[in-house]
Parts: C-alpha cells; structure tokens; sequence
C-alpha cells in the first residue's frame, strides 16, 4: 500500500507545559494529520531521556517519559487539582524544550497525584505489574538513584551496585514507597499512552516507533543484566559504540553506549532482545530498529577514547539474529535504519530481512556522481525521507548548498527557480515508488535551522528541544499536504 506519513516527536507538540504531552495538543495533532490525509504518525524514542535530554539515551528500554503524561489529563481523573497543573503553566518559560525545567517541576507534582491515585488504581497497578514485569527493575533502579542524588549505579554500595545475594530484596524494602511512586508514574504514562494510541487507531492511522539499538552504560538495562554487554569484572566497558567518520562528523560519532556480548545473548535466543521488540510492539504499529547496520558489523571503540576515530568494525550478529525476530513476530511491522556507510554484507542483510530500508532525500542531490538516494533508483520496498531528525531542515539544507548543487537540483527536479526546490523535493518523495513517504513536520512549515531537531555529535546546542508553533498546524496546510498525497495515491 502506497502511504505517507509525517514525522514529529511527542515533546514537540504545542501543549502549554513547555513540553508535548500526550493530552489535548496530541490528540489535535493527530486530527491534522488525519485532515492531511496521512496514514502515520512517525515519532522518535519515548523513553525516559538521559545524557543531553537524548530520547536515544534513556534510562529503560522500556519506560514511558514521566514528562510526557498530560497533566490537565491528571486534572479530568481528580489527581491533581487545577491550581496545581496552573502553577507549572505558569512557571514555563520561553518556547523551547527545557528538561532541566522538566525535572524540577514534574516529580514533585506527580507526587501529588500518587498521593492521591495510589490507593484508588491498586488493583489496576498490580495487573499492571503482572503485564509489564520490567516495571521492578525500572523502579527499584530510579529509587535507588534518586536516594543517592542520582548518581550512575556504578558509583553505588558494592553489594547493590553488583546485585548480591539478599541486596535486591534489602533495598526494595527500604525504598517501597519510592518504588511504587515510579511504578505508578509508568502506569500513568501507559494509560494515557494507549488511550492516544486507541485515538490514533481510530481515525485509521498508525504510529512509528523507533527502537534505539544500543542503551547508555547508566542504564536499569545494563545494571540488571550486566552479563550481556561487554564489560570487565569490575563493570567498566571495555569497549563502546559509536560510527566512524562520516557526513554528519569528521571524527565520527563516539555514543559511549556498551556493547552487547552477542554470543551470550545467542545462547538464550536473544530473550533479552525478543522483550525488548515484544515491549516495542505493544506501544507501536511499526516498529523502526535504529542503526541497522550494527547488527552486521558494528564500530567498537577502545574505552576511554575522546573521539570514534580509532574503532573497528566487529561482525555482529547478523542473519541468526534477523531469524530469531521474525520466527518471533512474524507479523510485527519493521524499518531497517540502513543509514551510514553501506557494505555489500549491510545490504545483503537488509534485503535477506525484507525490512525496508532508508532513502533520504537530502543525501540524493551530489552532481559529482549519482546516488542511490535518487528517486529513480528507488524499489518499492523503501521509505523515502525528506529528512531525518539528524538532519539538516530541508529549508536549512537547500539554504547551505552550493550554486552547483542547487543547479543540480533544479534540473533533476524540472524547476527553473531555486525557491521553488523546496517543495519539488516534497513532491518528488511523494511522486517516487518507495511504498512509503515521511517529511518532518519542520520541512512542511518551510522552517530553517531554528526548526533542526538533533545535531550528531553535540551536546548543549538546543539539540531535542525543537516545538511546534501550534497556529501554524493550519487547516491550509493541511489541505495541501492532502492534495500532494491525493495527486500521488498515498
């Protein structure tokens, strides 16, 4: 089925808590995309994030983002009273996402809706308990960080730090009650979440989800089954992730994550990883597993190392572990996140998979040579991006090329005026033969650097902090982006 979607985080939403939440300014997103004729809404990871506010950097692979939950939602339930979500209205500042902001108000007045909520939802929480068995360790992990001012869990008490015999048990009673506020704040999240969800559902669209390959060291993953990374007998890596030099850095990029013993991991089937996807699943339509190429071969860094120059490529798991997930799921949906530099063994791997993989379009226009990012080059079973989260705007993109690239352009795309590219490239990814098309929301508002979502390899540069301006979701837009997807059958 030929489709097209649009590309847009939960944080990015107009909702007035300085962040997107899963509340009303969601659900009106989801009726623009409806009226624009859409049939996914794509969005980024939705756990708890971690080292520079990154989504691809959370603490669980399975949590939900407290900051997320809605709290005019909470309101309606009798959680929280309306002075109490005002005063967080109140305090926001500027247009941004600001985390920092996020964690000094959010934990303190989710405290008071478990106050109030526990008691009531007892036997809604323990079924939640039962259904989502990492919920303990999640908790557990979150108390024990917040009683030692949230330092990493390799800082922590040997006993606990290296879950000792009897140490699980004792800090699980000393700290219950933090234990069943983190508990009941997922089980917030997952309530409202489905019901979004259902929403979404309901109008005959589907949601996008996006499936980090690898966890950060300081993870409840990583500290409750530490056997299944790389990791010497004192729990430090011995060697990280990242990618090495490329188009968006010289150096490379240098993720820190640990990396898994992928032999462990295959004596048991992979369990580790089947929760992971069936936990994905459950929350997505389709799921999108990032970083494709690193189940093939992935780049290892020697621990320590201040940039990704000096990795190498280690064969991954490949074909046995593809196996393993469709024997699985042979039904669950799947992006391959083919991006980056592509061997012939990648692209094997992709097409033995029969995942989709990735074409984006900022990555096509080289008038050096052809790439295999042209439209004309395309089969079917891709999807075509405009651009992703890492990249430029597409306004921001055109703005930045040469007159060389920009000709080049113009006359693949048959348009005479250089401010006519932007929307050609629009109209070329819909036009194209990829089954699917997805343009951020950013390059359908025409918005230049101030609407970039992530720059590779930097922290503190406004990165993940990108909203929407909630009057500029018109009803004209979204009339012409349903024309685009009407005139070329998605």
């Amino acid at each position: 089925m030929r489709s097209s979607g649009i590309l847009m985080h939960i944080s990015s939403l107009p909702s007035p808590y300085g962040i997107g939440t899963m509340g009303t300014c969601a659900y009106q997103f989801a009726d623009f995309l409806h009226a624009a004729g859409q049939h996914y809404w794509q969005i980024l990871p939705i756990g708890p994030t971690g080292l520079g506010d990154s989504p691809y950097q959370s603490v669980s692979t399975c949590a939900g983002n407290p900051y997320f939950i809605d709290p005019d939602l909470l309101v309606e339930d009798g959680l929280l009273l309306l002075q109490e979500a005002e005063a967080v209205k109140n305090a926001v500042q500027g247009e941004r996402v600001d985390c920092g902001f996020q964690y000094s108000v959010r934990y303190d007045l989710l405290y008071k809706a478990f106050l109030r909520g526990s008691d009531r939802y007892t036997r809604e929480i323990d079924r939640f308990r039962t259904e989502q068995p990492w919920v303990e360790d999640y908790a557990l992990f979150m108390a024990i960080k917040r009683s030692r001012d949230m330092m990493p869990w390799n800082t922590w008490p040997e006993e606990i730090r290296f879950r000792k015999p009897g140490a699980v048990e004792t800090y699980a009673t000393v700290l219950a009650e933090d234990m069943n506020f983190f508990i009941f704040v997922q089980f917030l999240f997952f309530r409202q979440w489905n019901a979004l969800h259902k929403y979404v559902k309901s109008l005959g669209m589907e949601i996008i989800g996006d499936l980090p390959i690898y966890v950060p060291y300081d993870s409840c993953d990583v500290w409750a089954n530490p056997k299944l990374f790389r990791l010497d007998e004192d729990g430090t890596p011995t060697g990280v992730a990242g990618c090495p030099p490329d188009y968006f850095a010289e150096d490379g990029q240098l993720w820190g994550n640990p990396l898994y013993d992928w032999d462990r991991m295959r004596t048991d089937g992979y369990r580790w990883w089947k929760n992971r996807v069936r936990a994905a699943s459950e929350l997505y339509d389709v799921v999108r597993i990032d970083h494709f190429r690193g189940l093939e071969s992935y780049w290892s860094v020697p621990y320590g190392d201040e940039t990704a120059r000096n990795g190498k490529w280690v064969k991954g798991p490949g074909e046995d572990f593809i196996r393993a997930l469709q024997r699985e799921f042979p039904d669950l949906k799947l992006i391959a996140e083919d991006l980056g530099f592509l061997t012939p063994e990648v692209i094997a791997l992709q097409k033995m998979s029969g995942y989709p993989g990735m074409k984006v379009l900022e990555f096509a226009f080289d008038p050096r040579e052809p790439s295999n990012y042209l439209p004309h080059r395309y089969e079917r079973n891709c999807i075509c991006y405009s651009g992703t989260h890492d990249n430029e705007t597409l306004a921001q993109w055109l703005d930045e090329q040469s007159d060389q690239v920009l000709s080049y352009v113009c006359e693949y795309l048959g348009v005479s005026d250089k401010k006519d590219c932007h929307w050609a490239i629009l109209r070329a990814g819909m036009a194209s033969v990829a089954d699917t098309f997805i343009a951020q929301m950013q390059d359908y508002l025409e918005l230049g650097a101030e609407g970039r979502m992530n720059e590779p390899s930097t922290l503190g540069s406004g990165n993940w902090s990108w909203r929407v301006d909630a009057s500029m979701l018109t009803p004209q837009l979204a009339k012409k982006i349903k024309r685009l997807t009407t005139l070329y059958e998605r």
